[in-house]
């Protein structure tokens, strides 16, 4: 392949398995970077291997895995408002830590970032970060459902979508003028499909498990019913809809037969989603109280065969940090929420990557370039003169999770004790490695 000239390489990552789902690149390779941006991909004139010292410059990645960097679409960083939980630094070293080089953070802090001034200082805070921010911004002023934000306005300072996440925007009219603005700047509503009069106080999933629990239930129904809603919204204003943290059997086949359509509809699961069921909520463990609720087995089998045969398009953490304070209560009294950004990369492997749900291209495709077109992102590729932003995975190490280990202020993860396979080894932001294990 060609080298930009006149630059001269500062980083060389060699002999690593590049996967790069955008140019369906799947070879043993070298990367050479420079000024922040990737120059040159080699799969043919390899730097040997016993020639490769290593040194800050060269680094022997033989049995590695290189991607482009891991891209979250929905993460909660807390600042402002609630600096004890998560701030916009220490939610990116948890990213990085992770494996991701871009997170897109949600609108709904205290007060929630739905103005032009709101979304400018996430970018500024974001200047010290070690990842890339991007803004979602609010679709309604405070959150409330009522009334739109200044779209314009807040899309010219850089919100790359509109979502009242955390929130169902319940009011359909509200919804419809939301989509029909949104088209006017091609950008998706994220929508959080939830029918607040079905799922009224119900803190689990509707079932068995509930009833034997004694916890009122969330039922998939009020999931599925404000996803019908949207999808024939988005055919009625030809706008792009993205269905958030995809959690029930029904939203799967709605959204299989709604793309089976032509619409404009994307959609997400999470790691939980598809790791976890409601049997993870026998012990009353409130680090697993997340909202949509952990589903059934069939619900999970559901979300794997949406993945499995492109119905999902991607897969991101909504990374919800909170303070031991605030879950070490009785379960009805807890939010909703846990920390994902150091697990996802790890659930993914284990449970698709080795269990022969999605080889390594698809899973890859779900956490990088897939997300980055849904966003218009300049990032999720492998490709000359592109930013330097990659991951590069150990596949093959076995470990631990400790939440207390997590970089996030926050430790509130289900996942304690759970052996994971595969982790981050190197993530590389603009060239400059954020992260090494």
């Amino acid at each position: 392949m060609n080298r930009t000239k006149h630059k001269q390489a500062e980083l060389i990552l060699a002999g690593g398995l590049i996967i790069d789902p955008a140019s369906k690149l799947n070879k043993i390779g070298d990367i050479y970077i420079g000024e922040g941006k990737i120059l040159k991909i080699e799969t043919k004139k390899l730097i040997p291997k016993h020639k490769i010292k290593f040194s800050h410059e060269i680094l022997n990645l033989y049995g590695k895995i290189i991607t482009p960097g891991l891209i979250d679409m929905h993460t909660h960083l807390r600042e402002p408002g609630r600096e004890d939980e998560e701030t916009i630094y220490t939610g990116s070293i948890s990213a990085v830590t992770g494996g991701f080089t871009n997170i897109c953070c949600m609108p709904n802090t205290q007060p929630p970032i739905d103005n032009q001034e709101s979304v400018k200082f996430i970018y500024e805070k974001a200047k010290t970060a070690r990842c890339k921010i991007y803004s979602i911004a609010a679709a309604t002023k405070g959150l409330k459902g009522e009334e739109l934000t200044e779209i314009a306005d807040i899309v010219k300072a850089g919100a790359v979508a509109i979502s009242d996440d955390g929130r169902p925007i319940y009011n359909s009219a509200i919804m419809r003028y939301a989509l029909e603005y949104s088209k006017m700047y091609d950008i998706p509503v994220i929508s959080h499909c939830e029918d607040l009069s079905l799922s009224a106080d119900g803190v689990m999933n509707e079932g068995y498990i509930s009833t034997l629990l004694g916890l009122r239930g969330i039922p998939g129904v009020a999931e599925e019913v404000m996803v019908a809603r949207e999808i024939r919204l988005a055919e009625f204003t030809g706008a792009r809809i993205h269905i958030a943290h995809v959690s029930t059997e029904g939203s799967v086949n709605l959204i299989r037969e709604a793309k089976r359509k032509k619409l404009k509809i994307t959609c997400e699961t999470t790691p939980h989603h598809f790791s976890l069921t409601d049997e993870a909520l026998k012990t009353f463990d409130t680090n697993a109280k997340v909202n949509p609720p952990l589903r059934t087995k069939r619900d999970v089998e559901a979300l794997k065969k949406g993945l499995k045969d492109g119905t999902i398009d991607c897969i991101a953490t909504d990374h919800a940090p909170h303070s031991i304070e605030e879950k070490d209560v009785e379960f009805d009294a807890a939010p909703f929420g846990l920390v994902g950004l150091e697990t996802a990369l790890g659930l993914v492997i284990t449970e698709l990557i080795e269990k022969n749900i999605l080889p390594w291209t698809e899973a890859v495709a779900k956490l990088t370039v897939n997300p980055s077109r849904i966003l218009k992102l300049n990032a999720g590729e492998i490709k000359i003169d592109m930013p330097a932003d990659l991951t590069v995975i150990d596949p093959d190490i076995m470990w631990t999770v400790d939440p207390e280990e997590f970089k996030s202020k926050s430790k509130n993860s289900p996942f304690g004790g759970e052996k994971l396979k595969g982790k981050a080894y190197l993530t590389i932001v603009e060239g400059k490695i954020m992260h090494q294990l």
